[in-house]
């Protein structure tokens, strides 16, 4: 508790003068005022977020937060349990989606934050980070996902991630992998947003409209089993949450601990920024999303952390690879603000007022 304590009193807002200097760069770029719409606007976020006109953003690592979840017992998914553990193998193996996404330009770190399968194999050759809490979440139908020690260990495993990779990081990413996922997630949204069930529920891994029932009923009966305190972000990961989803909150507010950018992949990464911004509502300042998933939920949880996406591409995969989609939109934002001239620079006429 020391260490997300202190991570949560440390954390500061952007700095609005670094901002103000970038906007002031941007408005004189040879273009009409804003032309470059909201890569101008992420520009403007970098700078104020990084304390720098030329924003450093060449190293940049998507994580990848792993756990299993008790709640498959119910049948909320169209997968079974064991599919999280071959994931990570995969994505050790270099054939998943954000593999192939990532070596577009990101390096990779996997965690395992409770799988429930044996990883000591990859573990002890350094393919992963091995920082189990526990081989899954309980079933959170009957009670809550963990205890509040264990929902407080997650989010300081993913400010220990962020620390351990800061002299190597100028950008992060969030990615997760953990059937049942989405089955949390919902029960997150709807507890810190008070929305109805139905209206953050999609249907995960594609499951059909009877399973999709079923499972809007499994997040309600979650919810008055444990009757989540939407103000209190560690005991809504407690209740109804997951380990992967604690990792990457933690991983949040180390970034934003460290004054870095944190571009939070999709639904899944979104729920751990919900209980990250109840933990820290300024931690929100240094948080890029970087897509709107296909998941009907995500709208209604970037609403909450007030934060507008960067792409809208119908993905509901996870793993990070919306993150690394995006992480050439933050490139291209930084082109903007350092590569262009502005009219004195270039000796191009303004506009008449």
């Amino acid at each position: 508790m020391d260490l997300l304590k202190k991570t949560v009193d440390g954390i500061i807002p952007q700095d609005w003068n670094w901002r103000a200097k970038a906007r002031i760069r941007l408005k004189q770029l040879t273009m009409p005022h804003w032309a470059l719409g909201r890569l101008m606007d992420l520009a403007e976020d970098l700078a104020g977020i990084t304390r720098s006109i030329k924003p450093p953003i060449q190293r940049k690592v998507i994580v990848t937060m792993a756990g299993d979840h008790g709640v498959m017992v119910e049948g909320v998914s169209k997968y079974p349990s064991e599919v999280t553990v071959q994931m990570v193998r995969n994505f050790v193996a270099g054939g998943a989606g954000i593999n192939a996404l990532a070596r577009l330009n990101n390096a990779r770190v996997v965690v395992d934050m409770g799988v429930a399968g044996d990883l000591s194999d990859l573990a002890q050759v350094g393919k992963i980070v091995s920082k189990p809490v526990a081989p899954g979440t309980q079933n959170i139908a009957e009670g809550p996902a963990m205890s509040r020690d264990e929902a407080i260990r997650c989010l300081e495993i993913g400010i220990e991630v962020a620390a351990e990779l800061a002299d190597t990081t100028d950008v992060f990413g969030t990615g997760d992998m953990g059937i049942g996922n989405t089955t949390a997630s919902s029960a997150i949204a709807a507890a810190i947003t008070g929305s109805c069930v139905a209206e953050v529920t999609g249907r995960g891994t594609g499951i059909d409209d009877a399973r999709l029932k079923h499972k809007k009923g499994v997040i309600e009966r979650s919810l008055e089993v444990n009757r989540p305190n939407p103000s209190d972000g560690i005991d809504v990961l407690a209740k109804v949450g997951g380990f992967e989803i604690g990792g990457i909150a933690g991983l949040i507010l180390g970034a934003a601990f460290q004054c870095k950018p944190v571009v939070v992949d999709g639904f899944i990464s979104t729920a751990g920024a919900l209980i990250a911004q109840a933990l820290s509502p300024v931690c929100t300042d240094y948080i890029i999303a970087a897509h709107c998933s296909a998941e009907p939920g995500h709208k209604v949880m970037l609403s909450r952390i007030g934060k507008y996406p960067l792409l809208d591409l119908d993905l509901r995969l996870g793993e990070g690879t919306g993150a690394a989609l995006a992480m050439n939109l933050v490139d291209a934002a930084v082109r903007v603000l350092t590569e262009i001239s502005t009219f004195e620079e270039a000796s191009v006429s303004k506009a008449d007022k």
